[in-house]
């Protein structure tokens, strides 16, 4: 069961989910009637400390356990500016820009099960980090740190090479030809590839990451509600391109940088949408009885988020959502209930997907999952659950175990006849951050039971 700090958090912050009630207003005039500082959004200089007490939280308590979870005595992260490995913004403290020159980290466990700080660099990084080297010859640092290493004698030394994971490839050609080179024979055969170890560091969270993640998620739920309202669409008027800058305009506003551009797509009676269409939906004008459908992302305190949701334009006369589409949406969250409960600790996620589409089928829904991890990438890594394109086994990135403390996008969509649209199929795309604790899966920010509605 979560946890009740959690469960608290995740409780008292669905009231964010409405952003303030404001008055009708053209689209333009919408874009300010929210205030900035509705969602509670820090300023980027009062987010560093909070980000770096997380940093210091997981490098203290969560990387000793990974590191001997995966049986790694080191571990080395080189990465020089302008080619950073993926995984260095996520182990040093803001604000950081770059791997100014080369930059060399260095994790050894010791005795006690601690494990020792280093970096070896022209320019010290300071704490959490001891300085091993600092100087500005770069023969120097190189030959500093094979001796550092080889003073350590570690059995088992971790650097960035992977053909699975990219963000477990950080370590360049140039940089790992360099480090063989100062090394001595028998210490280069002890060189393996750390993808373990980086994509356990990268899928985890701490308690100290869970207690805001809800928040994160929340705030692109709460501008989803307010693109898809009255207070932004005029129909007949405003495009879905219209929508979908308003979404990146309105997070730019916020100071939160979306991780893709906003995807706003519209469903009618007179768009064909197939059983056997991948995705329907089209761009254009916003009609009264559209369906409309939401793609966003966004990235705030390194956590991200990927968000899907649906909206209806109300015809003239009409008081609520087609009785057809109510059930539509009904269909895509059992969809989700079915999905989710296939979660457990140690199952691949082949076996989750495989488990999920005979209980989808068992039904009779028509859909598709394709879920992916969620963290310090929008397309995090961990266990793929089913790609839009593959409903079978994904080699490899689906063999991965589920861990609990990891967080998903519960992505997905189910297709379902409309008698409203004389029987023509509406495709359903849902999409909610979630967090698997181990034994269940909780939304971060509670999920879409009732359709958006433009009156």
């Amino acid at each position: 069961m979560p946890s009740p700090l959690i469960l608290t958090v995740c409780l008292s912050l669905l009231v964010t989910l409405v952003p303030p009630a404001v008055s009708a207003a053209t689209p333009e005039q919408g874009r300010t009637l929210a205030s900035a500082d509705a969602y509670g959004v820090m300023p980027p200089r009062q987010r560093v400390e909070a980000e770096n007490r997380v940093l210091e939280d997981r490098l203290n308590t969560l990387l000793p356990r990974l590191m001997a979870e995966t049986g790694f005595d080191m571990w080395l992260v080189i990465n020089r500016e302008y080619a950073e490995d993926p995984v260095y913004f996520s182990l040093v403290p803001q604000p950081s820009f770059a791997a100014r020159r080369t930059t060399m980290l260095v994790f050894n466990r010791l005795a006690d099960g601690r494990v020792e700080r280093l970096s070896v660099n022209r320019y010290p990084l300071g704490p959490p980090y001891e300085t091993g080297w600092s100087g500005g010859e770069l023969d120097a640092q190189w030959q500093a740190l094979a001796d550092l290493i080889m003073e350590r004698d570690p059995a088992r030394i971790g650097i960035n090479v992977s053909e699975q994971w990219a963000v477990a490839d950080g370590l360049t050609q140039g940089l790992a030809g360099r480090l063989s080179k100062v090394l001595p024979p028998d210490f280069g055969k002890r060189l393996q590839p750390a993808e373990n170890l980086v994509v356990r560091w990268l899928e985890t969270r701490v308690p100290s990451e869970l207690a805001f993640y809800p928040h994160v998620a929340s705030i692109a739920r709460g501008v989803i509600a307010e693109a898809f309202s009255s207070r932004v669409i005029t129909p007949g008027i405003s495009t879905t391109s219209d929508v979908a800058w308003y979404i990146r305009e309105r997070f730019e506003s916020l100071g939160l940088r979306p991780w893709f551009m906003p995807y706003v797509n519209r469903q009618a009676p007179e768009l064909a949408c197939e059983q056997d269409s991948d995705f329907c939906g089209g761009s254009g004008v916003i009609q009264p009885g559209d369906v409309l459908h939401t793609d966003v992302g966004i990235c705030y305190l390194k956590l991200c988020t990927d968000t899907q949701e649906m909206g209806y334009v109300l015809r003239a006369g009409e008081e609520d959502v087609p009785a057809g589409l109510g059930a539509a949406l009904a269909a895509g969250n059992r969809w989700q209930d079915l999905f989710t409960r296939e979660f457990r600790t140690g199952r691949s996620g082949n076996e989750v997907l495989a488990a999920t589409r005979r209980a989808v089928e068992a039904e009779g829904i028509y859909g598709k999952t394709y879920t992916h991890p969620l963290g310090y990438f929008g397309h995090a890594p961990g266990p793929t659950i089913g790609m839009w394109d593959n409903q079978g086994p994904t080699p490899g990135q689906g063999d991965w175990l589920l861990y609990p403390d990891t967080a998903y996008a519960i992505e997905g969509n189910v297709k379902v006849r409309v008698p409203e649209w004389d029987g023509q199929w509406v495709q359903v795309k849902l999409e909610q951050g979630a967090l698997f604790d181990g034994e269940q899966v909780t939304y971060l920010a509670g999920r879409q039971v009732a359709w958006h509605v433009v009156r």
